[in-house]
């Protein structure tokens, strides 16, 4: 136990400490607040109230404000928590480069203690940013548009949790068989802007073809930005509801948000979303345990 505490220690300090490492993680969450506040924002804006329009309804400010900040702040944390978790854990592959791994498998410290090591620490500077960008979403959707109850608050932190868990561990694996900085430049490259896409935060995966929708589906990713779209705007559509909204209204644009995502022809349930995320975690993690020990024995030759 002394030896994992020490190993977690080392790994966050490290990751902090590398302005270079913690900065990059940052660069996809600035590209997603820059596109929002110079584009997506207006677009978005204007795609709802005529929408409502289009029904004949009316709608204030502060609740067209309130759905454009539930859409931003569950895009960024979507986005977060994958991202930010591959990047932190690069120091993994740094280690690999640098020859530190080798020294640390050929001394006291044991294979799975290493591999837990990485994971712990990439799980907990993850949830430290991504809780901090938390945070300040909910300090300005308090301030654009509230609509938010405390329940809405905690599943929305739990969603969080479990969408980091699940980037640290996927990261983890993947980092496994990278050994040099051009594949750790391209991974870190190819998540940074391709994860923003097939997960529906830049654009939502309503707009994409049928047959894109369909393969979307098949991602755990999708399920957890659904999620997170549903604690953000909850409020939002109650409330649209008791201002005489028509059900088939709410409907239609809770379904061009994603808050509601089809397997093929089939709505999926929150309950079954959070099913499909945390088998997911399960089936990564006992992926993670055995292939880190065996990465860790294969570095003692």
């Amino acid at each position: 136990m002394t030896q994992l505490t020490a190993l977690i220690k080392r790994n966050i300090k490290l990751y902090f400490k590398d302005k270079g490492l913690f900065f990059t993680s940052l660069i996809t969450p600035i590209i997603l607040l820059v596109l929002y506040s110079t584009f997506l924002s207006n677009v978005y804006e204007s795609s709802f109230r005529g929408a409502i329009e289009a029904a004949g309804a009316s709608v204030s400010d502060k609740l067209i404000n309130g759905t454009v900040a539930g859409q931003l702040v569950s895009s960024l944390l979507a986005v977060c928590c994958v991202t930010v978790a591959f990047n932190s854990n690069m120091l993994m592959v740094q280690d690999k480069i640098t020859g530190v791994r080798r020294d640390l498998v050929m001394s006291a410290v044991k294979n799975r203690t290493l591999a837990m090591g990485y994971f712990i620490a990439n799980m907990i500077s993850t949830l430290m940013v991504c809780g901090l960008a938390a945070a300040a979403g909910l300090v300005y959707m308090y301030f654009t548009g509230w609509f938010m109850s405390c329940a809405d608050i905690m599943l929305l932190l739990l969603d969080v949790f479990l969408l980091s868990l699940f980037g640290s561990l996927l990261s983890s694996i993947i980092n496994c068989f990278i050994s040099s900085n051009g594949q750790m430049t391209a991974v870190g490259t190819i998540i940074s802007a391709g994860y923003g896409f097939i997960c529906g935060a830049y654009m939502p995966i309503s707009q994409f073809s049928e047959g894109l929708q369909k393969t979307l589906s098949f991602l755990p990713g999708t399920y957890g930005t659904s999620l997170l779209r549903n604690h953000t705007l909850r409020g939002v559509f109650d409330e649209m509801k008791d201002s005489g909204f028509p059900d088939d209204v709410v409907e239609g644009i809770m379904d061009s948000i994603d808050c509601n995502v089809y397997f093929f022809d089939d709505k999926v349930s929150i309950p079954s979303m959070y099913i499909i995320l945390g088998v997911s975690v399960a089936i990564l993690l006992a992926v993670y345990i055995p292939l880190g020990f065996m990465l860790g024995k294969k570095a003692k030759k």
